[in-house]
């Protein structure tokens, strides 16, 4: 019991101080107002004025990179459900959530795709407002952190009783 209420206090921790600093990076919304101009130099030649370059329209939400990352945020949850199952049969006990959900194996993979479909759904909400880089950060860390965790759960030795 010490040992969940340890990583629970850990992962708010990390997620308390990891989000503030990953939105400080973004771009504003569209709709905000922008700040005060810099001044700008005076042309040296009539011909130098120009108009400035319009920025660069948003990337639509069911993108490329999107398919690709969502896709692999489906596929590595599907690798944590088969390695939590594969270490379980294996002997060993699940120390992340509680038994009653990991057991009952409808539950376990509606819990999986549950967690998908956040994903998903933060990244879209991060896509309207206009925070891209971190709609594809997201993902990214989604894939690396479950795949980190169906590495872990593969790599521990069985724990069979004798």
């Amino acid at each position: 019991m010490f040992f969940r209420r340890r990583i629970a206090r850990w992962a708010l921790v990390l997620l308390a101080a990891a989000w503030p600093l990953a939105l400080l990076g973004q771009s504003e919304s569209p709709g905000a107002t922008p700040g005060p101009a810099a001044p700008q130099a005076l042309p040296s030649s009539p011909g130098a004025l120009r108009s400035p370059e319009p920025a660069a329209p948003p990337h639509r939400f069911w993108d490329r990179t999107n398919i690709l990352l969502f896709s692999g945020v489906a596929v590595f949850r599907g690798l944590d459900y088969a390695s939590t199952r594969n270490f379980q049969a294996r002997g060993r006990t699940e120390i992340l959530l509680a038994s009653e959900v990991v057991n009952n194996s409808a539950a376990f993979a509606g819990l999986e795709a549950a967690g998908a479909a956040t994903s998903v759904g933060l990244s879209y909400w991060l896509h309207r407002t206009g925070h891209h880089s971190m709609e594809r950060w997201l993902s990214i860390g989604h894939i690396a952190v479950t795949g980190f965790g169906a590495a872990r759960n593969y790599s521990l030795k069985s724990k069979h009783p004798h």
